[in-house]
């Protein structure tokens, strides 16, 4: 009996030291050769990640957050639960279709606002987020350094950036041109002025998550 307890905490163990996850922390080592295989379904695969995406963006109740390219208000209803009642989810569309669906799906969700954006801005007042996301947005955009820039006065000077793109090399055919090379987005976030804090690969959906902040958070060295 004991040598079959001993021997079920070893695979236990084993299992738990050769698990992968998308979440960061988790050793990069290449443990098995399948390991990074896109395992998602459909156009956002991620969604399935959604627990290891929300716990990046740590929202917090009474937080205010501007979804940029809402879509369907998937990211919008997910956010609205972590904000609560006292936060609010900022749900910018272009496309006036995608903002009437979303005003009947949140009717019974005041904290999330649907509303009809700029292309080229959120139209939002200075100072008045805790967070931008952008979920598959970003290669969509036509002015990206002068968006970003405009972004630095929407979000609060503590607040964050976050982007989800899939990864260009991973991509193919349509897949590839919607995509976004997570290089050019760093480059082009730092001439706007936001710094990287974090970058992953989000296991098993060939798409990346990005977090960026103001670079006037970073005190000058001594």
């Amino acid at each position: 009996m004991y040598r079959h307890f001993c021997l079920l905490t070893l695979l236990i163990l084993v299992a738990a030291c050769t698990s992968v996850w998308a979440d960061s922390g988790q050793s990069t080592r290449i443990v098995d050769a399948d390991q990074h295989a896109s395992s998602g379904t459909g156009h956002y695969p991620y969604r399935e990640k959604s627990d290891y995406v929300l716990k990046e963006l740590d929202l917090r109740p009474g937080d205010a957050v501007v979804d940029i390219g809402a879509g369907d208000g998937w990211w919008a209803q997910q956010m609205a639960t972590c904000v609560g009642a006292g936060g609010t989810v900022h749900a910018a569309e272009v496309n006036q279709r995608s903002i009437d669906k979303m005003k009947k799906r949140f009717a019974d969700v005041p904290q999330v606002k649907p509303y009809r954006c700029p292309t080229d801005r959120t139209g939002l007042p200075e100072n008045s987020c805790d967070l931008a996301f952008l979920s598959k947005t970003y290669h969509h955009l036509e002015n990206h350094v002068g968006y970003l820039r405009r972004l630095r006065k929407v979000v609060k000077p503590t607040g964050r950036v976050c982007v989800i793109e899939r990864h260009p090399a991973l991509g193919a055919g349509r897949g590839r041109e919607h995509a976004w090379s997570p290089g050019l987005l760093t480059q082009q976030a730092e001439e706007a002025g936001w710094i990287l804090v974090r970058y992953e690969l989000i296991t098993g959906t060939y798409h990346y998550l990005t977090i960026f902040v103001q670079k006037d958070v970073f005190a000058p060295e001594p």
